[in-house]
């Protein structure tokens, strides 16, 4: 059997990665191929592209790489023609993953969508892609499911793979040792993304925040968390040129030990919310996108309804209500947020109170047995396995 898989980011690299894992636990005589990033080839797929390491968001970027992913549809059409797989398994990354689900669903090949992209709150009426090219919806969010099925869409929610990874990481006692948090001295993680985008638009920003913060708590440790080199060497020279008068200093590859030792965090948006969730560690979240983007998509869509949610952190979503404090932004926040955080660094029961509460709604809603879930369902959906064979989480 033959599945082709299509993961965009670094994060749907990491999924797909333990997605992969599972299936073949259930069912080893896979052929696995694709289009996505290292995690994915050391689990068992062939990696056609690279797709994870061009990760993009935004208006103006993903017109900037409109030959490229052009040419990698076309590649795509080839091999479902010449190479016909049993089904595509699609991982986030909507904007590239629709040209990959038009040309799947134009040969017939059933369609998957693994941890959808969130249409539910920008610009709803996308949901007709869904409903025209995808076959089968794997929900990573509860009430996801009821939504779509509430306009057509056939929808499963198995859960987010996100817990399942937390649950097996293995964390450098050494280097929590060495940043212990302390009431007068206390760490302060900054986590700036995985994209250089973001890296290079939030890390600024949020050093401007340290700096606020470093006036009250001299003695502030802030760690900031790089998952590539490139993103290393790039804080490294904004430190070297600002010369900050307070402890801070880039780490590569050590995000969640950056998370576990922080008394509070400053980070971006998207999944990582849900590692700070995971770890009950209170967090603003920042997503600071271009002025062209600002002005022309964002205010926009949420002057005339059409961001459909309310918030746009996957914490505040499930919570209903903003437990970590969200900005979107193309200017200076920082006086704002440094706020939220001397008031979590100066008021223990204020930490304290919040941090009741992610680990109330941690214990509803982060559940266990996502991607094997996800992987019963894939082979009961292509009938190679029976659907009352059960598969332990």
């Amino acid at each position: 059997m033959k599945i082709f898989f299509s993961a965009g980011e670094p994060s749907g690299d990491l999924h797909s990665a333990s997605l992969i894992r599972a299936l073949r636990e259930q069912y080893p005589n896979l052929d696995l191929s694709g289009f996505g990033g290292h995690h994915m080839q050391a689990a068992g797929c062939e990696i056609l592209y690279p797709l994870a390491e061009y990760p993009v968001i935004g208006f103006l970027p993903v017109v900037a790489q409109i030959g490229r992913f052009l040419k990698l549809a076309s590649e795509a059409d080839r091999l479902f023609r010449q190479n016909r797989p049993d089904a595509v398994v699609l991982v986030d990354n909507p904007g590239f993953n629709w040209w990959i689900a038009r040309r799947a669903k134009f040969h017939g090949i059933p369609v998957f969508y693994f941890l959808p992209p969130q249409i539910w709150a920008w610009a709803t009426w996308r949901v007709s892609k869904m409903r025209r090219f995808v076959d089968h919806v794997m929900c990573s969010m509860p009430f996801e499911e009821r939504w779509y099925h509430d306009r057509g869409v056939n929808a499963t929610f198995t859960g987010h793979p996100y817990f399942d990874e937390l649950r097996h990481q293995q964390l450098d006692a050494g280097f929590l040792s060495q940043h212990t948090s302390t009431p007068d001295a206390p760490v302060v993680g900054i986590l700036p993304g995985s994209r250089t985008w973001e890296v290079n638009r939030i890390f600024p920003a949020y050093m401007l925040v340290a700096q606020r913060i470093a006036r009250d708590f001299p003695a502030a440790r802030f760690p900031v968390a790089c998952l590539k080199q490139q993103h290393l060497e790039f804080v490294e020279r904004q430190i070297a040129a600002a010369r900050p008068a307070f402890d801070i200093r880039a780490y590569l590859g050590r995000t969640p030990e950056i998370i576990r030792a922080s008394h509070v965090c400053l980070s971006k948006s998207g999944s990582v919310s849900l590692e700070l969730l995971y770890h009950t560690k209170p967090s603003t979240i920042l997503y600071q996108i271009s002025r062209f983007d600002y002005y022309s998509t964002y205010r926009p869509l949420r002057g005339v309804g059409l961001m459909a949610a309310k918030y746009i952190t996957l914490v505040n979503l499930l919570a209903d209500r903003e437990l970590f404090p969200e900005f979107v932004s193309c200017g200076d926040v920082s006086e704002p947020i440094s706020r939220h955080i001397l008031q979590w660094l100066q008021n223990p029961a204020a930490h304290a109170e919040i941090v009741a509460e992610l680990a109330h709604l941690k214990a509803r809603v982060a559940q266990h047995g996502a991607t094997a879930r996800t992987a019963q369902y894939i082979l009961q959906s292509l009938g190679v396995l029976a659907t009352s064979q059960r598969v332990a989480a």
